[in-house]
């Protein structure tokens, strides 16, 4: 270590200063604590912007399943979408056809785990995405089981009922395969003659004059003739509180007696309050008119049933 030396104004001399150990000390001391304040900081930089490669190995590891759960959450939706589709069907078309109740959708969602449950799923996996696809999938899960055990029930219903399927009204009552005659269906609609609003309680079909007209289920005609605004109409009796009507017949073919599902029992006018050829339709259970829609399983695939549906529901010219 070099002298150190000081000019003494007194004998006017250059005196050498004497170290002591507390200065030898502090002149060793400071150096190493800058040194090791300044590596710890480039340390701690270091770490926190430039990741380990065990830390790369574990965002990666992290975003690959982040991304797969994603997906998975995406799939689920999907699923839930053509569930809902099936118990739609279930509820309005199935189990309307057999007098089935339909099951309540509380029922269906079953009863749903406490929410602590879904919260400790959060934390633990650190995801509320994890969460709530769990939440999803539980639901998923009963409504699956109970949709299974709906058809179970149904096929159930369908083997003890083999005459009454016969009976009730299953096809539609002019040749539509091609979904080309529908002008108007069930419910609120704007009267063509007075303009008026007022509910529709059939779906018209437009046919030109003199197209058959089928009966759409076994049973018995209780009558045929005039009516007051539906011209001449035919109401056949299927049983098991079924009536089905059939108006603005330009002929009637068949005024009694019983009828086959498919049998011709008049042809497509225009009599009556109508604005045009076409037959009017409606369904009765226990004396209340129903929407017709419901009754065409035997005529249309589940793809074609559900292009009749949309566009039953945006028809609105009403032809009577």
């Amino acid at each position: 270590m070099k002298s150190k030396y000081h000019f003494n104004p007194v004998t006017l001399v250059m005196e050498r200063v004497e170290l002591t150990a507390r200065d030898i000390i502090r002149r060793v001391t400071w150096p190493l604590v800058i040194g090791l304040l300044l590596g710890i900081g480039f340390f701690f930089l270091f770490v926190m912007f430039f990741p380990s490669p065990r830390e790369k190995q574990l965002m990666e590891r992290y975003d690959a399943l982040r991304a797969q759960t994603k997906l998975l959450d995406e799939q689920t939706d999907r699923l839930q979408n053509v569930l809902s589709d099936l118990q739609q069907r279930d509820d309005n078309l199935y189990r309307a056809l057999l007098q089935a109740e339909p099951i309540p959708m509380s029922v269906r969602l079953g009863a749903s785990r406490p929410a602590a449950y879904y919260d400790s799923i959060a934390l633990y996996t650190n995801s509320k995405l994890s969460a709530d696809l769990t939440r999803k999938l539980d639901i998923i899960e009963n409504e699956l089981y109970l949709q299974a055990r709906s058809y179970e029930e149904i096929i159930e219903y369908a083997r003890n009922q083999e005459v009454r399927m016969e009976n009730i009204p299953a096809i539609q009552p002019v040749l539509n395969k091609d979904l080309t005659r529908m002008a108007s269906g069930y419910g609120w609609r704007i009267d063509p003659v007075y303009g008026t609003r007022r509910f529709h309680e059939g779906m018209d079909f437009t046919a030109p004059t003199g197209t058959d007209v089928y009966a759409t289920g076994n049973g018995r005609i209780i009558e045929a003739g005039w009516r007051q605004g539906y011209g001449n109409c035919i109401l056949v009796d299927h049983g098991f509180g079924y009536r089905t009507l059939y108006a603005h017949l330009h002929k009637i073919l068949k005024k009694s007696g019983s009828v086959k599902r498919g049998d011709i029992i008049g042809l497509v006018g225009s009599t009556g309050k109508s604005t045009g050829p076409h037959l009017h339709y409606e369904v009765h259970y226990h004396g209340r008119p129903v929407d017709p829609r419901n009754f065409y399983f035997q005529d249309l695939s589940p793809e074609e049933y559900d292009r009749m549906v949309q566009m039953a529901n945006n028809a609105g010219n009403m032809l009577d």
